[in-house]
């Protein structure tokens, strides 16, 4: 599996018991949207390698505790902790509208109602409390909080992302 066709799920954050389970942290919207996966892919040494599900259960803190196939203890398990997990684009639903995934609208060109172009999304930081738009302009980061109203249209095909920010917040970052 190549990681171009696939998201970024997450990682394993630590064992779980000393059986082989592991507690995954998904880094997603909706944690309990991936409580019923039956693989998942680990970056071993840029290699995604792929482990099928025994059983998982999802915890309320954005873990999911899973227990794979052929990890069988704990000292298997220690060899996948701390890696990435990722799943294929192709599991995904189609999104439409203004809707979108984070790691879907990385790239894209940001442009506000009032500034212009902005820059550059490098990332969608998904902090639970204060989610923002990582944006690079020309070498200086601009956060925008991803609030309720921001974004105003999102043109795929064009890889284009239209915001209307609060008012002076670009200016704050760029000095104009």
């Amino acid at each position: 599996m190549d990681k171009a066709n696939c998201f970024h799920l997450g990682y394993v954050a630590k064992l779980h018991g000393f059986k082989g389970e592991v507690s995954l942290f998904l880094d997603v919207t909706n944690p309990s949207d991936y409580d019923d996966l039956e693989m998942i892919f680990v970056d071993l040494n840029d290699q995604l390698t792929p482990f099928f599900i025994e059983h998982s259960k999802i915890r309320n803190n954005g873990y999911l505790t899973v227990k794979l196939e052929n990890i069988d203890s704990e000292i298997a398990a220690k060899r996948i902790v701390r890696r990435k997990v990722y799943l294929p684009e192709e599991i995904l639903p189609v999104l439409e509208g203004n809707n979108f995934y984070d790691h879907e609208i990385v790239g894209y060109t940001v442009i506000d109602k009032n500034y212009g172009e902005v820059g550059i999304l490098e990332m969608v930081i998904d902090n639970k409390v204060n989610p923002l738009l990582q944006i690079n302009h020309n070498g200086t980061e601009v956060l925008l909080p991803l609030i309720d109203g921001l974004i105003q249209k999102l043109e795929r095909e064009k890889r284009e992302l239209y915001v209307n920010a609060p008012q002076g917040l670009i200016e704050l970052y760029l000095g104009s």
